[in-house]
């Protein structure tokens, strides 16, 4: 969906100059055929190939109501991590049943929203949160269905900050018996929650399965010894997510077929010697699915050459619109919209507007010869951009733009000055 045309480059059949002159800078855009070809690869290597399986869709990637939209016309469930985005789903009517809510610290009142609205699982986090519900379900005379997330134990080979599954993270229950059977009795037993089975992530942007094997190992044992020590069959197993997509040439994502055939023949394998049904398979996609169908136009600004160290070419946005390079060392690829076909030729630091030395969005990029006004996009800048998108500095946080087949259509209007200073009070002795 990226081409190039007469040195221009073009993003799902539109012109980027004329996107950013219709909407302006910083912007966000995103290509529906791309969203629409992962979720297809999804469905052939996931959902279509194996029985009784379901995806959900990681919405701390990118939520929106179009998001929601779409994932419901294409059979996905919703996975949440906030009152926030299950609040984003309950507006625009998105099936109660398909949505699963993730997350270490929900409070009281998300537990509510979610009870209230009848969701159809929540993934319990840890021991605090499991009494929590069960008080809650009684209070409301309701059941609500349940996952133990656990904490596997396995390394991944991914950035530190993006590792979930270690065993010092503050994710999951840990593996201490003592700790977890007790609360797996305690769900079986209530008559005010399902326990349906168990959850994993072991971390984010993978591009090897070597984790996700680990850490089904684990799962198998806690299938045998829930069985021995109860007598119950775990119905359902949630592997999570965190398939890598391709951010810069160094990076080679694998399909989901990697991943998820080794687990699915593992565990099939599994279940057949123990003599119980396979459980319900579910995944958690969420950057794999948005991560490459987003781009990102800035219109650059002024430049700084440093003789013999550095050029730096300042950008419209920066960290408050991709805080990600900041946050973690992110990296990204990009070109100059408007000089798409030109010889890159010079080596150039993009940074942002902020007033952080650590807002430098990729550094030591070949260019051609970049001027003031020359429009440039960044790749792969779907997933985490406009999900961590902030005021710092006061700067507006950017505008969301859907293309298609040569169309465009705003999803997220940009905010403005008075949009972001709306929720400010100024107290009654200053007045």
């Amino acid at each position: 969906m990226i081409e190039i045309k007469n040195n221009i480059l073009y993003f799902d059949g539109c012109n980027t100059l004329d996107l950013a002159k219709e909407y302006g800078t910083p912007l966000y855009l995103y290509s529906e055929n791309l969203i629409l070809s992962k979720l297809n690869e999804i469905k052939s290597s996931f959902l279509n190939k194996y029985d009784n399986t379901r995806a959900a869709y990681a919405g701390k990637a990118f939520l929106t109501k179009y998001m929601c939209k779409l994932i419901e016309k294409e059979g996905l469930s919703l996975d949440v991590v906030s009152g926030g985005e299950l609040y984003t789903a309950i507006e625009v009517d998105f099936p109660a049943e398909r949505i699963e809510f993730n997350g270490n610290n929900k409070s009281i009142e998300e537990l509510e929203m979610a009870l209230d609205y009848n969701i159809g699982r929540i993934i319990v986090d840890n021991v605090y949160e499991l009494e929590r519900i069960i008080e809650l379900c009684r209070e409301k005379n309701t059941t609500s269905n349940l996952l133990f997330r656990i904490t596997p134990g396995v390394m991944s080979d991914t950035h530190d900050y993006i590792t979930t599954g270690k065993k010092d993270s503050k994710f999951g229950i840990p593996l201490d018996e003592d700790i977890l059977f007790p609360a797996v009795k305690k769900a079986i037993k209530s008559e005010y929650v399902n326990f349906l089975g168990f959850h994993f992530h072991v971390g984010s942007q993978l591009h090897n399965n070597l984790s996700h094997v680990g850490a089904l190992d684990v799962v198998l044992k806690l299938i045998e010894k829930v069985k021995i020590l109860f007598d119950f069959n775990i119905k359902e197993f949630n592997m999570g997510g965190g398939f890598g997509i391709k951010y810069t040439e160094e990076d080679d994502p694998m399909p989901i077929s990697y991943f998820v055939d080794p687990l699915m023949k593992r565990l099939d394998s599994f279940c057949q010697n123990l003599g119980i049904v396979r459980p319900s398979v579910v995944m958690e996609p969420g950057r794999f699915i948005v991560g490459e169908a987003g781009i990102q136009l800035y219109t650059i600004g002024s430049i700084k050459e440093i003789p013999g160290i550095r050029t730096y070419a300042s950008i419209d946005g920066g960290m408050t619109d991709n805080i990600r390079p900041g946050l973690y060392q992110a990296e990204y690829t990009g070109l100059i919209a408007n000089k798409a076909s030109d010889k890159s030729n010079k080596t150039v630091s993009i940074s942002g507007k902020c007033c952080e030395s650590t807002d430098i969005l990729i550094k030591n990029i070949k260019l051609p010869n970049p001027e003031s006004g020359d429009i440039f996009a960044v790749f792969s800048t779907g997933a985490y951009g406009y999900s961590m998108a902030n005021n710092y500095n006061k700067i507006p946080i950017p505008g969301v733009v859907l293309v298609k087949n040569g169309k465009s259509e705003l999803i997220v209007k940009p905010q403005n000055y008075a949009d972001m200073i709306s929720r400010e009070l100024i107290p009654k002795h200053l007045r």
